[in-house]
């Protein structure tokens, strides 16, 4: 049994809900436990509208849970003010999006270097190393109307990485990808999760995705949320 000194990550009984046009409040997530290790890589298995995205973005500060906390690094994240989970997000977490949320008018280049400039700062030299490292070395000036599917989600898992993460969430990496570009972009992430020395918490529908992990968890029994809901 691990210590808890020992995990990155730390959750406990952390509850969101939100209020319907009816006024009716319903939780939508109601986690009472979960933890994960440094350099560790865990897939969570669960349908749409389970609360996994919720979940994600909780940890990522993007939201602020309803009650319960969130220990990052030794963080206190779930005490934080906005502004302060907005730094602490553009310092310690990458994130993978299924949309990927590149900017349009931006370049491979610049839409890394954008991210770096949330962080600790622009350095051109790492992004250009990083863009290289996902295949994408010839492509620095395109465009990501200019790129495929799979493209666009290299440039996303080097923008995720630019400021050097102490934990990357993925958020079903692969849906919008076929099954050839899916296996390779997963295999992409997880090796260079394991490369930059960053924690992998990915959650995803896909059994395919699920197996290629040694850690698959069942979100729907780590979230007691539908177990019932709060009304008002």
């Amino acid at each position: 049994m691990k210590d808890a000194n020992s995990f990155l990550l730390q959750i406990a009984g952390l509850e969101k809900s939100f209020l319907a046009p009816d006024g009716t409040k319903h939780r939508i997530v109601h986690v009472p436990e979960f933890t994960l290790a440094a350099n560790d890589q865990v897939a969570l298995a669960g349908e749409s509208g389970s609360g996994k995205t919720t979940f994600l973005n909780l940890i990522a500060g993007i939201l602020r849970a309803d009650a319960g906390t969130i220990q990052l690094g030794g963080a206190a994240v779930s005490s934080f003010s906005e502004s302060e989970r907005d730094r602490f997000r553009a310092t310690t977490i990458g994130y993978i999006f299924q949309t990927f949320n590149l900017l349009q008018g931006y370049t491979c280049l610049e839409n890394v270097l954008l991210g770096m400039s949330f962080g600790a700062g622009v350095d051109r030299a790492m992004a250009e190393a990083l863009l290289n490292r996902v295949g994408l070395g010839n492509r620095l000036r395109h465009y990501p109307r200019q790129l495929s599917t799979g493209q666009q989600q290299r440039v996303a898992v080097a923008r995720a990485l630019a400021n050097k993460p102490k934990l990357v969430l993925a958020d079903e990496p692969t849906g919008n990808l076929d099954h050839k570009n899916a296996r390779e972009s997963l295999a992409l992430i997880r090796e260079t999760c394991r490369e930059s020395g960053a924690a992998l918490l990915l959650v995803s529908h896909d059994r395919e995705v699920l197996d290629q992990f040694d850690r698959v968890g069942d979100f729907h029994k780590l979230n007691r949320a539908f177990a019932g809901e709060v009304t008002s």
